[in-house]
C-alpha cells in the first residue's frame, strides 16, 4: 500500500469512528486524559510470545539506541543513526515521564497535520523525523525489524489511553516566555553551575565507555559532533526552554522544577548556540511560512526581523508581524 493510500485509508477509519460517534453509536472519549497519573504498563510482565519480543526489542531501540542502530554498531548496514545518543536522551524514561515528550498515547494522534512538512504525516513519517534530525542520521526502512518493533513499542506505551482526549503530559509544559531577547553569557553561567556536572564543562557529554564501543552516553552531549542537529526540534529556543524548565538537572520533573523561566530561557540560548551538525535543505522545512515557529533560527525570516531575533527572541513582535501579514492575506484572498 503507498503511503498515501495508508494514509487515506487512516483517516477514512477516523472520519467513520467520529461519525459513528456523533449518532451516538460509539461513546465519546474522555476529555482529558492526566499521563501524570496514567500506569504504565510492565513491560517485564509481557508473556513470551513474537509480540512480546518486538516490544522488548523496540524498548530497547528507544533505551539504548546507540547500541542497535548507532554509528559504532559492527553491522554497517545498521548503523541509522548518526549520533550515540538515544531515543530517551529526548523522551525520557523510554518514552514514560510526563511533559518530557511521552509516547503515551502517541500511537492514537497520528496521522496528524504536521506544520513542518505541511501535510499529513504517519507515525513512521515522524520516527523518522527524529532519525533524520535529533539523531543527525538516515531513515528506517518502512518494512525494517526495527521500524516494526519502534511501532509495537508505542502501540504498548499507549495501551488503554482513549484515543481522541486531551493528554495533560503530553509533548512539554510552555514557559511563562519573558518579554526580552535570551542573555546567552547569562546562560553560560546557568550551564556551568547547574548543567556541566552532568554533561561536562565542554557540552561533550559522559561516555559510558570509549569512542567506538556503541556503549553510548551516561549524560549525553548537547553540542558538538555527536549531538542532535539544527533541524532537530530541541535546536529551537522555546522548545529547548520547555524542555530544560520541567526536566532539568537530571532526576527534576516538572513538579519540582528548580530552574527559573529565565534560567531556562538564557541556558538553552548558550546550549543552542553552540556547534553542532547542520542539516541540509532546512528552507524546505515549513512550506507554509504562516505556520513557521517564531524561533525556527534558519532562512526565510519573517521580513524586518533578524536572524538573531528568530535565534533569541523578542518573540512577541515577531508574531505580532506574523498575525498582521496573514490577516493582509487573508483580506486579500
Amino acid at each position: 500500500m503507498s503511503r498515501t493510500h495508508r494514509v487515506a485509508a487512516l483517516l477514512s477509519l477516523a472520519a467513520i469512528a467520529a461519525a459513528a460517534s456523533s449518532l451516538g453509536l460509539a461513546q465519546a472519549p474522555p476529555s482529558r486524559i492526566d499521563l501524570n497519573a496514567w500506569k504504565i504498563p510492565a513491560i517485564e510482565a509481557l508473556p513470551d510470545s513474537p509480540d512480546s519480543r518486538l516490544i522488548r526489542h523496540g524498548h530497547a531501540l528507544v533505551t539504548e539506541t546507540f547500541a542497535h542502530i548507532g554509528p559504532e554498531v559492527p553491522d554497517p548496514a545498521k548503523r541509522f543513526a548518526g549520533n550515540n545518543l538515544s531515543c530517551q536522551s529526548c523522551h525520557l524514561n523510554g518514552g514514560s515521564q510526563a511533559f518530557a515528550m511521552p509516547y503515551l498515547g502517541v500511537w492514537g494522534s497520528f496521522p496528524q497535520y504536521r506544520a513542518r512538512e505541511n501535510e499529513v504525516s504517519t507515525i513512521e513519517e515522524r520516527v523518522n523525523g527524529c532519525m533524520e534530525r535529533s539523531m543527525n542520521g538516515r531513515p528506517l526502512p518502512l518494512d525494517s525489524p526495527q521500524m516494526k518493533a519502534m511501532l509495537a513499542y508505542f502501540r504498548f506505551m499507549s495501551t488503554g489511553v482513549p484515543v481522541g482526549g486531551q493528554l495533560i503530559g503530553a509533548g512539554t509544559t510552555p514557559i511563562r516566555e519573558p518579554d526580552r531577547a535570551a542573555d546567552p553569557q547569562r546562560g553560560a553561567k546557568v550551564y556551568e553551575e547547574q548543567c556541566a556536572v552532568c554533561h561536562g564543562a565542554d557540552g561533550l557529554g559522559v561516555r559510558n565507555g570509549k569512542v567506538g564501543d556503541a556503549k553510548g552516553y551516561q549524560f549525553p552531549p548537547l553540542w558538538g559532533p555527536d549531538s542532535y542537529n539544527t533541524g532537530a526540534g530541541m535546536s529551537r529556543l522555546l522548545t529547548a526552554a520547555a524542555f530544560v524548565r520541567a526536566n532539568m538537572p537530571f532526576g527534576v520533573t516538572h513538579k519540582e522544577a528548580t530552574l527559573s523561566d529565565d534560567d531556562a530561557y538564557d541556558v538553552a540560548a548558550y546550549v543552542n548556540a553552540q556547534p553542532r551538525p547542520v542539516k541540509p535543505d532546512l528552507d524546505k522545512d515549513f512550506p507554509d511560512r504562516s505556520r513557521k515557529p517564531v524561533d525556527a533560527a534558519f532562512p526565510p525570516y519573517v521580513q524586518g526581523f533578524s536572524a538573531e531575533q528568530h535565534r533569541l527572541g523578542p518573540f512577541n513582535p515577531i508574531r505580532a508581524k506574523l498575525r498582521e501579514l496573514n490577516e493582509a492575506a487573508r483580506k486579500k484572498n
